[in-house]
């Protein structure tokens, strides 16, 4: 089909979605870290498809299980059991803590989230559930009372229930300061806290707790958090806080809800779930996009004492979720994971990745800040480091464009759509990370230039 005649199928029949660059990449391949649109040209992929492809664009490994599992049985419904699901859930439920061993197999982290706050309000009977300014969590009519970013949000009524408190942004916060990221890099925020000690997170933490005081009700359902944010530009919280936030949601009767739809599965290098860098144990998990490298594929995973209440109040039914297509891809993805050391390579190349950027910092002016963990990065471009405004949307856009143009695709976050997101696939090497720099640097210095003109 020529470009031109995609263009105008997308117009007329498709519905009007947040398309990237202003000519839109058609994409015809893919192989591991590797995109060819249409007319051959070959991209670097740091963005996998919004976080989603973990282990390589039809990873060999993957294509093979999915085409056999396709010449086998396809679909069955919940009411028959096949053996995928079975043998995937015992792989899953080796991978999370006591005592997080119930597996609810869902088809999209909108629909895993939107299961987890309907978990959340049959265990506790309560109805407010927290979230954080800047948090996405879906865009179902549920989940969307949970998402604080502003382009996403309903102008009609939407979820009740749904409270947010600030985002505990250590770079674009109230507070900040130079030790508060498990990260190796830090903001440009001065401070004098001690080692053991976080004035950022304490004020964080005052603030968390006046929304329990005046915007809920004395006893809730639960609190919703991403180990790191996603769509808000890959931000970090001050270490600490969520363990103390926990505990002050579960003095209210609430449970507490990790979601690991863009942290999971070894993308922080150090830890296979996010929740784990934090040192917090939730009551539910939530998972998605790297769950199945790109195939529909979601979970939710929680306590059977909290899977018993759900039960009390509902037949809980899913039609798609856990199909022989979807578990054999999913313990696919496991296998891969494992054996290729892939959480092992995102600790090592993430990090090597995220220190070259980060000296990108000293060379521009406006490279605000670098952070991120593993393979999960942002940047996030400002006028000038003093006032750490955001840069002007239109330029982030143009140094975006320059990315593609010279062969490298990263993402966008932010609430201002300030923040480039890096997050490829972990099986990403360090000639690749060494080239996404040389790239990066080449477009903001074509940027700068084409100001001083």
């Amino acid at each position: 089909m020529p470009y031109s005649r995609v263009l105008e199928v997308y117009r007329e029949h498709l519905s009007p979605e947040l398309v990237y660059f202003p000519e839109p990449l058609l994409l015809h391949q893919g192989h591991m870290q590797w995109l060819f649109d249409h007319e051959g040209n070959r991209y670097l992929d740091f963005f996998s498809g919004i976080v989603t492809v973990s282990v390589g664009h039809c990873h060999p490994k993957v294509n093979a299980v999915a085409q056999k599992q396709l010449g086998r049985l396809w679909h069955t419904s919940a009411l028959f059991f096949h053996p995928p699901i079975h043998e995937y859930a015992e792989k899953l439920s080796a991978l999370l803590p006591d005592p997080l061993k119930v597996i609810f197999l869902v088809n999209s982290g909108s629909e895993a989230n939107d299961l987890a706050m309907l978990m959340a309000r049959a265990h506790s009977k309560n109805t407010d559930i927290i979230s954080f300014r800047g948090a996405y969590h879906g865009c179902s009519p549920y989940t969307i009372g949970l998402s604080n970013v502003g382009q996403f949000k309903m102008t009609l009524p939407g979820a009740v229930g749904c409270q947010s408190t600030m985002c505990p942004d250590v770079f674009r916060g109230p507070w900040g300061g130079s030790h508060c990221r498990d990260s190796p890099v830090q903001t440009i925020r001065k401070c004098s806290c001690a080692p053991d000690c976080c004035h950022a997170e304490d004020q964080y933490i005052e603030q968390f707790k006046d929304t329990l005081s005046t915007c809920v009700g004395k006893s809730i359902a639960g609190f919703f958090a991403e180990p790191i944010q996603g769509v808000n530009g890959f931000v970090q919280y001050p270490k600490g806080f969520l363990k103390e936030a926990f505990q002050l949601v579960r003095e209210r009767g609430g449970v507490c809800i990790a979601d690991e739809v863009q942290t999971g599965f070894g993308r922080l290098g150090s830890h296979f779930w996010g929740f784990q860098t934090h040192g917090v144990l939730p009551d539910i998990v939530t998972m998605a996009k790297g769950i199945g490298n790109g195939f529909p594929m979601a979970a939710v995973v929680t306590t059977p004492e909290i899977a018993k209440s759900l039960a009390k109040c509902v037949l809980h039914f899913n039609t798609f979720g856990g199909n022989p297509m979807a578990c054999a891809i999913g313990s696919a993805v496991l296998e891969v994971i494992k054996e290729e050391k892939l959480q092992e390579n995102s600790q090592e190349v993430g990090t090597y990745l995220l220190l070259k950027l980060a000296k990108l910092q000293d060379e521009f002016e406006i490279i605000g800040d670098v952070r991120g963990k593993g393979l999960m990065i942002g940047i996030e471009m400002v006028k000038d480091k003093t006032s750490r405004q955001p840069l002007p949307r239109e330029e982030v856009s143009q140094i975006h464009e320059d990315c593609r143009q010279m062969g490298l695709i990263v993402g966008r976050g932010g609430l201002f759509s300030q923040t480039f997101r890096i997050a490829p696939s972990l099986c990403i090497t360090k000639p690749e990370a060494d080239f996404a720099v040389d790239v990066f640097r080449a477009a903001v210095t074509q940027h700068m230039e084409r100001r001083a003109k």
